[in-house]
């Protein structure tokens, strides 16, 4: 029994099963246990390329097609996986790997910071503001979500292992980046969120429903620090290559 709520998203169902189940989508294709869930663009392609990845699969959409790559890194099969921006298909994408055997996933990405932070720094969410749709179709309304602690110590332990600097933060999951207002910016700076980006809340809330381990690592590219001098900087695409193989690291230790 669905409670009526004035805001559909609050009208949460936890009992009934889905019309489309996700394992739909791959069919018979089936995938390794840990996936790297990237946002890097061909730099994921350029990777594959080069470890000689079988292109086991496709994520398709009706504008866009998303390659998943599996190949085989000291002695066990890595699913690697080009994500697509936004929280509604990089939900609906990862709810389908986890329904194709992926079980231990590390999303891995660019942000947009509301302090003065240097870009390419490494940031290690612990939470995640729940500013956006998806979330509230896989868990019960609430404010934030916190991101599994096993994995965050996983993803810490290597970060202090390769000696690299990094933070753990709060961040803000919005689905509207030209709605990002002067005001709203200071509000969740305010809050305490250090940084912005469109997916961890809903893939943390996908996983957690489907009994998955995940967690993020993001790295720093434009700036709103400066509410009326926003800096676009590079976006963070110096740290393309450098974050991959981080994140190929924290997969093997998860």
């Amino acid at each position: 029994m669905i409670e009526r709520h004035e805001i559909p998203l609050f009208e949460y169902d936890a009992t009934s099963h889905e019309v489309i189940p996700p394992a739909h989508e791959f069919g018979d294709c089936r995938f390794p246990k840990k996936c790297l869930f990237a946002f890097l663009g061909d730099t994921i392609h350029r990777y594959a390329e080069a470890k000689h990845a079988e292109k086991r699969c496709e994520f398709r959409t009706v504008s866009a097609t998303y390659p998943i790559y599996v190949f085989e890194e000291n002695g066990e099969e890595i699913c690697l996986a080009q994500a697509p921006v936004g929280a509604p298909p990089a939900s609906s994408m990862l709810d389908a790997l986890i329904a194709s055997g992926c079980r231990k996933i590390l999303a891995l990405g660019s942000c947009g910071v509301l302090e003065k932070l240097p870009e390419n720094a490494f940031l290690v969410p612990t939470r995640a503001l729940r500013d956006e749709g998806s979330s509230y179709h896989y868990l019960p309304a609430s404010r934030y979500i916190e991101l599994d602690s096993a994995v965050l110590t996983v993803i810490e332990s290597v970060l202090k292992a390769e000696g690299l600097p990094f933070v753990p933060c709060t961040t803000w999951t919005t689905d509207a980046f030209y709605r990002e207002t002067k005001d709203m910016v200071a509000y969740r700076r305010n809050e305490g969120c250090l940084c912005v980006e469109m997916e961890c809340a809903a893939l943390a809330a996908c996983a957690r429903l489907r009994g998955a381990a995940f967690g993020q690592l993001l790295f720093t590219a434009d700036s709103l620090a400066c509410i009326h001098d926003y800096d676009a900087r590079n976006f963070g695409r110096d740290a393309h290559e450098d974050a991959l193989l981080l994140g190929l690291r924290v997969l093997r230790e998860m």
